[in-house]
């Protein structure tokens, strides 16, 4: 009995379902502004890309974000609508908590953690390569 339960618990498992937990956070963040969406998406690919072939394939064909999810995984894309959003949103997020008068540590904490996610997000191409005859 221990080892079917084992079984039922493997890796694959803890994926598929933290996938799902992504997604549905993906779709919270399409209704609420405050919240991001594609990157919960981008999770949940690769959560599915290795306990879900099926999932990953609905994620990268739907009509929605499905094309975004396939250049961030051929290429690692960031449109640069993207990155004005991340920018525009962290920017946003950190002037409201100023506004809240936070320790001197989370201030410091947040903006150290928004710097590094936004120059990561910077680096990224804006489009895919152009792929000419060579």
């Amino acid at each position: 009995m221990q080892k079917k339960i084992n079984g039922i618990f493997n890796k694959c498992f803890w994926l598929h379902l933290t996938g799902i937990v992504f997604v549905a956070l993906g779709f919270i963040g399409i209704v609420l502004p405050v919240m991001p969406t594609t990157i919960f998406f981008i999770l949940a690919l690769a959560c599915f890309t290795r306990s879900s072939p099926r999932f990953a394939n609905w994620l990268l064909n739907h009509p929605k974000f499905g094309y975004s999810l396939q250049q961030w995984q051929k290429y690692q894309v960031v449109p640069p609508k993207g990155k004005w959003g991340a920018g525009i949103g962290m920017s946003l997020g950190f002037l409201i908590l100023l506004l809240n008068q936070p320790p001197v540590w989370v201030l410091v904490i947040v903006a150290v953690t928004e710097l590094a996610v936004l120059a990561y997000i910077l680096r990224k191409p804006s489009y895919p390569p152009l792929s000419g005859p060579a």
